[in-house]
């Protein structure tokens, strides 16, 4: 049985304002060691900026971190799901559109992201369940 988004996310990912620099965005990428910020905007999740998004900016711009905005960077229409949709599904999506990651919604907003790397850890999951069921 194919499980559903819910249950292979990453819960409670980290967040940025949409107001915050972009400095303040590479400080908590680093500090988690993730590529992927939800960004929000009074709390109401309004896009998402990637760690490329803000070198790109940067290098392109010559613009300054330390006075720039997120939302400068940020991609103002992420790909968006329930937790309820099927991971499969959620794949074919990613594959097909080079998507990085997705983040999952709910009655409270963000609920939690699932990113090329947790596709990555549920395979293997996976796999190593099939192998010791063989």
């Amino acid at each position: 049985m194919i499980p559903a988004i819910s249950r292979v996310m990453s819960t409670q990912p980290c967040t940025v304002e949409r107001s915050a620099t972009l400095a303040d965005a590479h400080d908590i990428m680093r500090g988690h060691q993730i590529r992927h910020l939800p960004v929000l905007d009074h709390g109401k999740l309004c896009g998402i900026v990637t760690q490329r998004d803000l070198h790109l900016l940067e290098t392109l711009a010559d613009a300054d971190p330390d006075t720039t905005l997120v939302e400068e960077a940020m991609h103002e229409r992420p790909f968006i799901v329930t937790g309820d949709v099927p991971l499969d599904e959620v794949l074919e999506i990613m594959a097909e559109k080079k998507y990085g990651s997705v983040i999952i919604v709910g009655t409270d907003g963000v609920e939690g992201i699932f990113t090329a790397i947790d596709a990555c850890q549920a395979f293997a999951k996976m796999l190593q369940a099939e192998r010791m069921s063989s």
